[in-house]
């Protein structure tokens, strides 16, 4: 029985390989298309296509849209999310390839000479892929490629499916469709187009059309021809697979509709999106989105804010209150209200729990209604905080980011002109006048205060309910203590940059403990350049350090501090009147302070207003301001010139000639009234920064060449032209330095000097401060150790003594058989490094077949070196040296530096033991006397290449069958994919 059974399964054993063997790819039989054809999709393919279907649920599960701009037609078009599922796809498409790899037929069935060949069947023969289910793995690798981001990779598949599947047009339909999918995300709109109108030349099945549809709709989304998108959109949507997409193209449609001041029919599009009840924040948005469009509408607008007011009460919309209020928001805003829609935005803004995307299009959008409004101080916290919460791929991110910086610079400006006319109208004030005015500060602080302990309590209680698994009301909350108030303020989870109300505290404890600085690097310090100038006095940070103070406050005096610290006290506590009667200027002396604070801030604002607002009229009042109020401004000239060059621009002459008269009347000796008056101002004005720019290029290439005529000459043009061009410190740095071995050491350090005290921020004035500080300690120019000699007898003993004594413990061997190196030592800004490379890899790669040789390059202190190594002994080097100096391309790098054939041992010593000098006296006496061959080969053993063409065909036949060879070619003469 036992022996039946075994004869039973060795028969079947034997059938099993006999049909396998039939069914071979090597031939191309119904059998043989039959068996792959099954073998691909119920094996290989199978399996991919499950890891494919979980890629799929992996991206839904992890995508997140930004309902703040367009959706994307395709989940992939979200580049946060694209990564979702991209191991379940890279499974799919190593499946994919694998099905290919093993079940690929290529070779073309045997017809009977005798049998008739119809048109179906000289198009079946035209056919270049026989296993007629391979299509799927071809069309789902690209698919999977696509869905993980790898938009050129899938592009190249499906390029390559339509040409393998011309003989196919339905397949080669959907691969075109596939690729003009690709070619949209990559922003090649027209090889898109192109894609597409071949794909419709194809015979095209149904849902080959209608994924088109998306395609079409996506391509011209992204080139915002909205009006010809609507169509194909409303079809992708109608018969897109799955409620969730078809409720993402729906909310999409309604976007799109909406733009295009279709409301009806946005309206119906977002309900259509509810329907299909997809998750709950695309279904919130889209209710959101619905009262947007229906306030378009007239006498629709309150009803839909109030709509938007309930959905702000309900729990489950508690962190979508940004959103909720910035609808509301936009729809008072759309009304001309603009008062309640600055009020809708700070209530979204300040019950936003998210800080994310969403956060950031309210603040944008409130940032831009104050900067409409010329309310730059709050403008400022808004556009600092959404830089943070914004992505830098959004169109308006440069202007955001550009406004940020602007204001950056005006605000410290314009709020310090605005407290102090502030603090001056409150000295002229009654006194009960002025005590109410202090009062009402004094309540909304406290206001203010109790708000935000409020905020702290809920936001610890729900903490704290939500690490119980609690709801956020059942709970008792403490009061928190100062340590932990600030995080209970922002919720544990802001960034301290991101909070404002956390960066305000910080400021003012700031300015509590050091006093007001300017924001500035080394701010501690009095003097910032390298030397420090006679004439400038700053203040000894140092010396009247608060900390110390503190240390010696307590210290030497705690008395003196007992009996003032209450009236410090009320002094310091912005809840006490005090706090504010101290800051208002009542004496001359600190009315004639706040003066020249506020003229300060006033040029300040006025010229940013000018230059980087471009805000003329602004600009133009407060520099009149200035000019009008306060005759005793101590830049008065500085002011009208600025005056001047805003009416010019403005396109005021007329203003602008009366502040060329008024300069020229009581500034007649100024260096700017001289340059307005140049008969070529306004020509210096419009092409003087290039024509400085050619200038100072020539200067340097003069002083380059020595020429210290040209370079006098250029410097007093400049003198005499652009006083105060951009490249003006350049200009007298280089002047300084062609003059370095010829001129009176007194008068290097002025010039440096008077550079380093009108420029010290200068790209020069370091190295200016460095020469300074060189010729005034004895040095004499021209003695530094980074002459071109010295790299040649460079090494690190201290002293020659200790070389000689480091010489009798290791010295250089004579050695020749031991490997060598070919070393060229440069000074390194005398060779291009990239090119001489190249050169390099070119000789070696042209000149030796079999050989190959290691570069490298080292650089130390003005000397490089290139050192090639693979040479068994100094012959070889020698041989190799000998046709490196007959290559013309490399002769002119050669000439710059130093060539060394060297061993390993002996290159150990160079630099540090020996310098270059010293080796080359070494090899002058024992490697240059050997006689070497003129033409000592360096390859023994050449490669035989063969061709196709040297082959007979009986070995072609023995290759191309696969035996006797192990190339990767198919029996078609076809290659590995």
């Amino acid at each position: 029985m036992y022996i039946k059974r075994a004869l039973y399964i060795l028969l079947a054993l034997t059938v099993c390989v006999m049909a396998s063997v039939s069914c071979s790819t090597k031939k191309n039989t119904a059998a043989s298309r039959f068996w792959q054809s099954f073998n691909t999709r119920y094996n290989v393919y199978y399996n991919g296509s499950q890891a494919y279907i979980e890629g799929e649920k992996s991206k839904v599960q992890g995508h997140k849209d930004n309902y703040t701009e367009f959706l994307p037609v395709f989940l992939v078009g979200n580049e946060k999310s694209r990564t979702s599922g991209k191991s379940s796809f890279e499974t799919a498409i190593t499946k994919c390839q694998k099905a290919i790899a093993l079940h690929s037929i290529k070779r073309r069935p045997v017809v009977s000479a005798s049998k008739r060949k119809t048109p179906k069947m000289k198009a079946y023969l035209q056919r270049k892929e026989y296993n007629p289910f391979l299509k799927n793995a071809w069309l789902m690798m690209g698919r999977a490629q696509f869905e993980k981001g790898d938009f050129l990779e899938a592009a190249a598949t499906f390029s390559y499916i339509a040409r393998l599947y011309a003989a196919e047009p339905a397949v080669a339909a959907e691969a075109n469709q596939w690729l003009a999918r690709c070619y949209t995300q990559v922003k090649w709109y027209y090889d898109a187009e192109d894609a597409l109108k071949r794909m419709r030349r194809d015979t095209i099945q149904r849902a080959t059309l209608r994924e088109a549809d998306a395609t079409q709709a996506d391509l011209l989304l992204r080139q915002e021809r909205f009006e010809e998108a609507l169509p194909y959109l409303e079809r992708a949507a109608r018969y897109a697979k799955g409620s969730f997409r078809q409720a993402r193209l729906y909310y999409l449609l309604g976007q799109v509709q909406h733009h295009l001041g279709q409301s009806q029919q946005a309206y119906k599009s977002l309900q259509k999106c509810i329907r299909k009840s997809p998750p709950f924040e695309l279904s919130f948005n889209a209710r959101i989105l619905q009262t947007e469009v229906l306030a378009d509408q007239k006498g629709m607008g309150k009803k839909m804010i109030g709509k938007l007011r309930r959905m702000a009460r309900s729990d489950n919309n508690k962190e979508y209150l940004d959103q909720v209020y910035y609808a509301i928001g936009n729809i008072y805003l759309t009304q001309g209200d603009t008062a309640a829609a600055i009020a809708a935005y700070e209530k979204g803004r300040a019950g936003s729990t998210r800080n994310g995307i969403e956060k950031g299009v309210l603040l944008s959008r409130l940032g831009q209604v104050y900067w409409d409004q010329r309310r730059f101080d709050k403008a400022q916290p808004c556009y600092t905080e959404a830089i943070g919460l914004l992505d830098k791929t959004r169109e308006d991110y440069e202007e955001i980011t550009r406004r940020s910086k602007v204001l950056d610079k005006l605000v410290p400006y314009t709020s310090a002109v605005y407290l102090q006319d502030s603090l001056q109208a409150l000295s002229r004030m009654s006194e009960a006048d002025r005590n109410a005015a202090i009062d009402r500060v004094i309540e909304a602080l406290k206001k203010k205060e109790a708000e935000e302990r409020k905020a702290r309590r809920d936001s610890a209680a729900q903490a704290r309910a939500e690490e119980n698994g609690q709801a956020a009301g059942g709970g008792n909350m403490n009061k928190p203590n100062n340590s932990n108030a600030q995080q209970a303020a922002t919720g544990n989870k802001a960034w301290y940059f991101y909070n404002p109300m956390v960066v305000t505290q910080g400021k003012q404890d700031f300015v509590r403990l050091w006093g007001k600085r300017k924001n500035e690097d080394n701010w501690r310090r009095s003097n910032h350049t390298v030397v420090k100038m006679d004439d400038h006095e700053g203040f000894d940070y140092a010396a009247d350090d608060s900390l110390q103070n503190v240390s010696d406050s307590l210290r030497n005096a705690e008395t003196d501090e007992l009996q003032t610290e209450a009236a410090d006290s009320l002094q310091d506590d912005p809840h006490q009147r005090e706090y504010y009667l101290k800051q208002i200027p009542f004496t001359d002396e600190a009315r004639a302070a706040s003066d020249a604070i506020i003229m300060d801030g006033l040029y300040n604002a006025g010229v940013i207003e000018k230059d980087d607002l471009e805000d003329f009229p602004l600009a133009a009042s407060t520099l009149e301001r200035l000019t009008t109020h306060y005759p005793t401004y101590e830049h008065m000239a500085d002011a009208w010139y600025q005056l001047f060059l805003l009416y010019s621009r403005w396109g005021r002459t007329d203003k602008a000639e009366e502040a060329k008269a008024y300069m020229a009347q009581h500034f007649a000796d100024d260096e700017r009234t001289k340059l307005i008056n140049d008969p070529d101002f306004e020509y210096n004005a419009r092409y003087g920064k290039l024509i400085e720019d050619s200038l100072y290029t020539a200067t340097y290439n003069a002083y380059r060449q020595r020429n210290v005529q040209m370079v006098d000459h250029n410097y007093a043009v400049s003198t005499d032209k652009y006083p105060n061009g951009i490249n003006r410190p350049k200009f007298m740095f280089v002047h300084v330095l062609a003059h370095l071995n010829t001129s009176a050491t007194k008068d290097l350090t002025d010039e440096l000097r008077q550079l380093l005290q009108k420029y010290p921020d200068s790209d020069v004035s370091e190295m200016a401060g460095m020469i300074v500080k060189g010729l005034e300690s004895g040095r004499k120019p021209g003695t530094g150790t980074f002459d071109l000699g010295s790299l040649w007898d460079r090494r690190t003993a201290s002293a020659d003594s200790v070389a000689t004594d480091a010489a009798k413990a290791r010295k250089f061997t004579p050695e020749r058989n031991t490997p060598f190196v070919f070393v060229l030592a440069y000074p390194t800004d005398s060779v291009q490094t990239n090119a001489l490379l190249y050169e390099m890899a070119h000789f070696n790669f042209t000149t030796f077949v079999v050989r190959g040789f290691d570069m490298e390059v080292s650089h130390e202190k003005g000397l490089s070196q290139l050192c090639i190594s693979g040479f068994n002994s100094f012959d070889e080097a020698h041989a190799y040296a000998s046709r490196v100096f007959k290559d013309k391309n490399l002769v002119p790098y050669l000439r710059k530096g130093r060539v060394m054939l060297i061993s390993k041992q002996n290159l150990e010593l160079i630099g540090t033991t020996f310098s270059i000098n010293d080796y080359q006296k070494f090899y002058d006496s024992t490697f240059a006397p050997v006689k070497l061959p003129a033409d000592l080969p360096l390859e023994t053993a050449p490669v035989e290449q063969h061709y196709e063409d040297e082959y007979t065909p009986e070995q072609l036949e023995r290759i191309n069958s696969g035996s006797g060879s192990d190339d990767n070619t198919t029996d078609d003469g076809g290659e590995w994919y």
